[in-house]
């Protein structure tokens, strides 16, 4: 009996009395897909065109609204403190600040409401989420996305001068730090007894369970200046204490991403902006030692033999920070040149770790220009800052057109594809 053979674009089905084959064509080692596939079509999709997809309704399609959009408002808040920080200010910056911090709290209460909304219509979506492979790797990004806000308004809001306020951010950054570590252990310790991943499967996103602990140092670099005495030294230990518990696991993470970048190569062309969330760990582990660093009382004694040993751990901080921003340039190098090599061809939320984590690598380049009285090294940090801003808009930018055509929030587009 004859065969009868359909075709499919790149695909071919040869349908037999016998058997079903599925055939597809080679494709080059660059663009083999690891366990974590792209969510978007491939080289050989027949038809990639977001405009030419079935329109959906909004409900159907808040299915697909995911934990990853918290990337938005962690990436505006860190843009709102950096923006603060800029060391050349000009008038109106800090408005326009101002209004960036303002934006990110109504990002914030809009993608919480769209989350609640989802879980609400499709109840069956929020252990799914919590469980999925992949999606629920960006739930710590609604921490730290709740981390940007308290140093953003400690930055814009806070004020020596009312002890209410003062206090309300130290019960704030205790809290923080408890549901951080809790997190941390708790998904951790879940995805160990639950998935089983391989090395040449390492993906940046197994680093964001353990990112909200260490932004503890960093929120405690910023609350530090402006509580009492009594109350900053308690903080900076815990600060310190909780981005030597993050750096640590962060490093962990690295050896498994270099192990399996040396055996598998580089990811696949639409994950690679995800390699700049490797930048963050180093960056803002220098951007808190040296905030740390700066928050602590001038009459500083740790082991109280009359000696003030504050200046002494500033200048320790400032040495260790240099390192630790060597490390985070290395690898924002590396992400460049692989972005730069295979620029993604589709949206996904993922795009937003251009934003974010170089937010904090430009704001440890201005602490250590600052710490270290260099002015070129400040220049070099106003300049990092515009191309920040600048990536801000355009990652924004295609954040509503990929909305609008449907290319995220739709059916097998989202982090809550499951390719499994």
């Amino acid at each position: 009996m004859r065969s009868r053979t359909l075709s499919s674009g790149a695909r071919q089905l040869e349908v037999h009395p016998e058997l079903v084959i599925l055939r597809q064509p080679c494709r080059s080692d660059d663009d083999n897909d690891d366990e974590e596939q792209s969510l978007h079509p491939s080289e050989s999709d027949p038809d990639p065109h977001p405009h030419r997809r079935s329109p959906l309704p909004f409900r159907q399609r808040l299915r697909h609204f995911t934990w990853a959009w918290y990337t938005v408002t962690m990436s505006t808040g860190g843009l709102s403190v950096l923006l603060f920080n800029q060391p050349h200010q000009f008038p109106g910056l800090r408005q326009i600040g101002m209004a960036v911090y303002v934006s990110n709290i109504a990002f914030f209460l809009a993608i919480t409401s769209l989350l609640v909304a989802r879980f609400v219509l499709y109840p069956a979506t929020l252990k799914e989420s919590l469980t999925h492979r992949r999606e629920s790797f960006f739930l710590p990004t609604a921490l730290l996305s709740v981390a940007t806000l308290i140093t953003s308004t400690e930055r814009y809001v806070v004020s020596r001068d009312d002890p209410a306020v003062v206090g309300a951010v130290q019960w704030s950054f205790w809290a923080y730090v408890g549901v951080a570590v809790v997190l941390a252990v708790t998904q951790y310790a879940f995805v160990f007894s639950r998935h089983r991943f391989r090395l040449e499967s390492a993906m940046p996103t197994w680093i964001l369970p353990i990112f909200p602990v260490m932004l503890a140092g960093t929120i405690a670099s910023v609350v530090a200046d402006t509580q009492p005495d009594v109350a900053a030294v308690p903080i900076i230990v815990a600060g310190l204490t909780c981005q030597g518990l993050g750096l640590s696991v962060a490093g962990m993470t690295y050896a498994l991403l270099v192990g399996r970048l040396f055996s598998a190569g580089l990811p696949d062309r639409e994950h690679r902006p995800g390699l700049f969330m490797c930048v963050g760990p180093p960056a803002f582990t220098a951007l808190a030692l040296v905030g740390m660093g700066n928050g602590l009382p001038d009459g500083f004694d740790a082991d109280s033999d009359g000696e003030v040993d504050a200046r002494t751990l500033r200048t320790l901080a400032v040495v260790c920070a240099v390192f630790l921003w060597a490390l985070s340039f290395w690898w924002f190098g590396v992400a460049a040149v692989a972005v730069a090599m295979r620029p993604p061809r589709y949206f996904h939320l993922g795009w937003w770790a251009a934003v974010f984590p170089n937010s904090g690598f430009t704001l440890a380049t201005i602490a250590l220009g600052r710490a270290m009285g260099c002015g070129p090294i400040l220049g070099v940090a106003t300049g990092m800052s515009v191309g920040v801003v600048l990536a801000y808009g355009f990652v924004l930018g295609h954040t509503v057109r990929a909305v609008w055509v449907q290319d995220i929030m739709y059916p097998g587009r989202d982090e809550d594809f499951d390719d499994a």
